[in-house]
Order: structure tokens, then C-alpha cells, then sequence
């Protein structure tokens, strides 16, 4: 039962049980955190090829969307490591690998359904515009979930957990600002 449990912890980490361990609690944030990031670094991506005068080829906006992606998670896995060894003087354990291989694995999940719409532009099957802005929504969709969920959760007043929400928005926004700004 233990075993099946931690298994669908996996599948859905933003809906952990009561009795959640705080190592539990702690790689979930860690593989919800790195999703994050790599959903801001997908709509930036999206936004920024959708801006251009024309509309680039889908195989090149999915390629472009891939590489950057990977990058960003080969960068976390990396980062991880680099501290994990500075903070405990030693290499991480297999079991502590495996985590950070997870974070950043499973973070590729932000790619699915972009993957979908730009193949299917890719086979003309919609225009690349629309699967743009498909994948822009979904993403943007995911985001809002996401800090709805997190905001839920703090056991704050209906104002306070407003106010919060609306911090996080303006905060998500300004990223998104930012990133547009490099491109």
C-alpha cells in the first residue's frame, strides 16, 4: 500500500496526503518548483517566436522550444549537483541522483501538449499561429492552476489569499516582461 501511494504522490504533486513525510513534502516542491520553471521558460520561448512579423515554421518553433527547455533542466540537474556537493562534501547517493533526475525529467512534461499543436502544424493539420496560441494558453492555464492551488492551501482569510494571488500574478507577469524584454 506504502509502495502504491508513493507512486501516486508522484503522479500529482500538488496533491499530496496528510501524512505526507516532510522528505515527501520536500522532493515534491522540488519537481513542482522546477515545472515552474520550466513553464515560464516555454512561454517566454512561445511568446517571444509568436511576436515575430512572420510566423516561424512549427518544426522550428518545437525545436527551438525543445532545446531551450532541456537546457534549462540540464542547467537545474546541474545546479543541483554543483550545491548538493558543496553543502554535504560529497557526491549525492543514488537515491538523491534519482530525485534530481526526477525534478528535471519530469519537468519535461510542460512540452506535451506545445509538442502536440506544433506537430500538428508541422503536418499542417492547424496553422501555426493557432497552435501558438493554443500552447500559449495551456501554459499560461497550467501557471494559474498551479498558484491557485498554492494559495488555497495557506489557510489565509479570502482577502489575504486574493492579495497573495495577486502578488504571485503581478510576479509571473513580471518575468514574463523581463524574458520578452532579452528577446
Amino acid at each position: 500500500m506504502a509502495a502504491s501511494r508513493s507512486r501516486s504522490d508522484r503522479q500529482d504533486d500538488t496533491r499530496l496526503p496528510d501524512d505526507a513525510t516532510e522528505e515527501e513534502r520536500r522532493e515534491a516542491g522540488d519537481r513542482l518548483r522546477e515545472r515552474i520553471y520550466a513553464t515560464f521558460t516555454a512561454l517566454a520561448i512561445l511568446l517571444a517566436l509568436s511576436s515575430h512579423a512572420h510566423t516561424p515554421e512549427a518544426q522550428d518553433v518545437l525545436w527551438t522550444l525543445v532545446i531551450s527547455v532541456c537546457g534549462v533542466l540540464l542547467a537545474g540537474l546541474a545546479s543541483d549537483l554543483v550545491s548538493h556537493m558543496i553543502v554535504h562534501n560529497t557526491l549525492p547517493t543514488g537515491r538523491e541522483f534519482r530525485h534530481m533526475v526526477a525534478v528535471a525529467s519530469r519537468a519535461l512534461g510542460v512540452l506535451v501538449l506545445p509538442a502536440i499543436m506544433l506537430g500538428l502544424a508541422a503536418f499542417d493539420v492547424i496553422e501555426t499561429q493557432t497552435a501558438l496560441t493554443v500552447s500559449l494558453i495551456s501554459l499560461i492555464a497550467s501557471l494559474v492552476v498551479i498558484v491557485w492551488l498554492a494559495v488555497r492551501r495557506t489557510g489565509l482569510s479570502g482577502g489575504k489569499q486574493l492579495i497573495v494571488l495577486a502578488a504571485i500574478v503581478a510576479l509571473g507577469v513580471g518575468v514574463v516582461l523581463l524574458e520578452q524584454l532579452a528577446h
